[in-house]
């Protein structure tokens, strides 16, 4: 393909979830079903009955069981990552389909996996789908697991294939890049419990045990009633623009932007939305997923990218009820100070997150996480072939739709300039990218935002 050689950095880009196959590969890895399944399949699935350990925890060894099919939607550095944790996950799993817009990476993918799970890896060559219509024929080659790992701009569409045809999802985040995304999602995510099928979200620290049991010290009320919330992103460019004068001849403008999705919004969603909404989820979270009233933000490009249409940094500002205050600051910029650290201010106490190996409550009260840390991202995988084991699906599907409207509603105020309220963020009409695609069809995206400028829709 002549993307290869523009694509090369791209693999394994989201740089916080790089290490993800790299520990998978440091040890041996030792739907509702489909419809018109046969019945005792629907039932294995559902009631297979193997003993659990405790928390999250992957299928014991020991008791036979029928396989569970994994397919695995994006085949890039994250896609890959989450195809070992899922193999993991069970026993009996399988990767039996695997889909990407390219050959050369579905080949890389499955190399590395190769080396990673060995004998887990069952995909035939018929059964390797590559185009923009590949995510469909692998929800039609009879999987039990669909794993969403492309460009979130693609999620809502996939995410409906799949739920629709009665897959269990692992879904990467963000959900979305734009409202009418979101909106999509939520029905998504109601259908989803209607066809009683897990959906399991990638906002991978609701997952960790230590972040877990820092909220729930929160919720108990250990800080008090919280009066502010502080979190930081600050980290390097996940995947800079490269200058146009690197654009093959003849590549049409869809396969440039799919090339570098990072840096253009109907893909990715900007930074705010697709890498420091994992802050933006914990904020979400203190506040128990309430509905801010507003919010306001400034953001913008600092360095010059010949390219792209997205920011380099933004400093948000939401409002919820009673005065309660919550600001997340983001930059991806090289040779500065960087930091993923989160302030929960209370009436009684402070907690600090990220600052330090473990986090910590000061003020009236004492506290500190005691005992090993999970691996977050494997608990997302065994806590989701967990529930298809138990019959007892897990549905994510309202928070992660309301973590990605977070991030999307301050994204929105960032880009205009305005004050935007959660009313006027889920209601807007604004969608990033075209509804229908084509390889070779001209696509110009929204130009770079100038807040003042840009409209708010």
């Amino acid at each position: 393909m002549k993307l290869k050689a523009h694509r090369a950095a791209e693999r394994g880009s989201n740089q916080e979830r790089n290490f993800d196959l790299c520990r998978a590969e440091q040890a041996p890895c030792v739907s509702s079903s489909r419809a018109g399944e046969a019945p005792d399949r629907r039932s294995f699935l559902k009631t297979g009955a193997l003993a659990l350990q405790a928390g999250f925890p992957a299928i014991v060894h020991g008791q036979t069981a029928q396989p569970i099919k994994v397919g695995l939607v994006g085949c890039g550095g994250r896609g890959t990552g989450a195809a070992a944790q899922a193999l993991k996950a069970d026993d009996y799993a399988e990767l039996t389909a695997v889909a990407d817009v390219y050959q050369d990476r579905i080949d890389n993918c499955l190399e590395r996996l190769g080396r990673a799970v060995g004998p887990k890896v069952k995909v035939e060559k018929q059964h390797q789908y590559a185009g923009l219509d590949a995510f469909q024929k692998l929800i039609e080659s009879g999987v039990d697991v669909v794993l969403l790992a492309t460009p979130p701009g693609f999620r809502p569409l996939h995410l409906r294939a799949a739920i629709e045809a009665g897959k269990h999802v692992f879904c990467e985040k963000p959900i979305a890049v734009d409202a009418p995304g979101v909106r999509s999602v939520i029905e998504t995510a109601a259908l989803a419990k209607q066809k009683n099928v897990s959906l399991v979200s990638g906002f991978c620290w609701r997952y960790s045990n230590y972040i877990r049991a820092t909220f729930d010290q929160v919720e108990s009320g250990t800080i008090g009633d919280i009066v502010a919330y502080y979190a930081t992103y600050y980290t390097n460019p996940v995947k800079p623009m490269p200058p146009a004068s690197s654009r093959p001849a003849g590549m049409s403008d869809i396969e440039w932007q799919i090339s570098n999705w990072y840096n253009f919004s109907w893909l990715s969603g900007d930074g705010l939305v697709e890498q420091a909404v994992h802050s933006v989820d914990k904020v979400g979270w203190a506040m128990k997923d309430a509905d801010p009233l507003s919010c306001v933000a400034v953001g913008g490009r600092q360095i010059p990218a010949e390219g792209g249409n997205i920011f380099d940094h933004f400093e948000v500002n939401y409002l919820y009820p009673n005065g309660v205050r919550a600001f997340l600051g983001c930059r991806q910029t090289e040779q500065c100070y960087n930091e993923n650290s989160d302030y929960i201010l209370g009436t009684k106490g402070q907690v600090t997150i990220g600052r330090g190996p473990m986090p910590r409550i000061t003020g009236e009260k004492t506290w500190a996480f005691e005992g090993a840390k999970n691996d977050m991202y494997q608990a997302e995988h065994d806590a989701l072939f967990a529930s298809i084991r138990q019959g007892k699906p897990l549905n994510d599907g309202a928070w992660m739709a309301h973590s990605t409207m977070l991030g999307i509603m301050g994204r929105m105020a960032a880009y205009t300039g305005q004050q935007i309220t959660w009313e006027q963020a889920m209601q807007s009409q604004q969608r990033l990218g075209p509804e229908k695609i084509t390889w070779d069809m001209t696509f110009e995206p929204t130009p770079l935002p100038r807040p003042g400028v840009t409209q708010f829709l």
